[in-house]
């Protein structure tokens, strides 16, 4: 069954493979955030600012680096040929995309989703911290032992969870660095920095395992034709590398933004941009809901 995932593929950038799921997901998504972004021209948004160009801008990008992962030459690369390949695109789809989404995303526009029943008090759980930091390394480290990575390449709907899974636990662990909601808050600045370092660890660990393994992990790359002269083995190496050095890097970077972002302004606003908002207890029923509103702004 593995050599039927590599039969007939052509790679190139002339050779565009595009998959309808992800343009029909992209576009659903794309169309929530256009029709809850003109919210504010009916105001209905409590007189709170529309995104930016800027914002837009950034939102569109996080679309767009989703569409060029699960599309064309990286796909087919990641799919059937090459596991350093599917290592990269399992970055862009957890620490580039996510990101940009957020960024591009006013705190008004997901306000509504917290008043519907469950979600509110699932949502609050969630962002913390710590849920943050474990669903998403849990999710990454399980996908990549071999039992659940191969059942994922040798059948395309598993494939298509595990790509979800990622993309869903990375916006989480994103979100104590980037949350728009002031009701679901972000860390303060040294929580930020800290919180970056730990997220390396698990991380390492996995790349570690994945590039020390003494055989290939992962069958379905050992059928497929050869690229650029890379065995089976090298490619599982290169690719516990990408894991390990651009990933590890990476939070190395956020770490010195936010590090700057913190002496420059010389106090914490990420904390204090939020202190403005206080919860107004709202209880209907045995619904335990909470509705938010601003008493100050800056």
């Amino acid at each position: 069954m593995l050599a039927l995932l590599h039969a007939g593929l052509a790679i190139g950038l002339d050779q565009w493979t595009i998959h309808w799921s992800t343009v029909i997901g992209l576009a659903a998504l794309l169309a929530l955030y256009l029709w809850r972004a003109s919210r504010h021209n009916s105001g209905s948004s409590g007189g709170d600012d529309p995104p930016t160009t800027g914002q837009r801008i950034t939102f569109f990008g996080g679309l767009l680096v989703i569409f060029l992962s699960l599309n064309g030459p990286l796909h087919d690369l990641s799919d059937y040929y090459l596991f350093s390949a599917h290592m990269v695109q399992h970055l862009l789809l957890t620490l580039v995309a996510p990101p940009l989404l957020l960024a591009g995303v006013r705190g008004w526009m997901l306000r509504p989703v917290l008043g519907v029943r469950l979600v509110g008090p699932a949502a609050r759980w969630v962002t913390r911290v710590g849920a943050c930091y474990l669903i998403f390394n849990v999710v990454v480290a399980a996908w990549h032992l071999p039992p659940l990575y191969n059942t994922a390449m040798a059948y395309h709907g598993v494939h298509i969870a595990q790509h979800l899974t990622f993309m869903i636990a990375a916006v989480l662990m994103w979100w104590p660095l980037m949350s728009p909601l002031p009701e679901l808050p972000r860390l303060a600045y040294p929580g930020q920095m800290l919180y970056c370092f730990l997220m390396m660890i698990p991380m390492s660990i996995v790349a570690i395992y994945i590039a020390m393994a003494d055989s290939v992990l992962y069958p379905a790359y050992s059928s497929a034709p050869r690229m650029w002269g890379i065995s089976p083995s090298e490619d599982q190496l290169i690719g516990g590398l990408i894991m390990w050095i651009p990933g590890g890097l990476f939070f190395l970077g956020v770490m010195s933004v936010v590090f700057f972002k913190w002496s420059q302004r010389g106090s914490d606003e990420t904390a204090g941009a939020q202190a403005g908002w206080v919860p107004a207890a709202g209880v209907r029923g045995r619904e335990l809901e909470t509705e938010w509103t601003v008493v100050s702004r800056r």
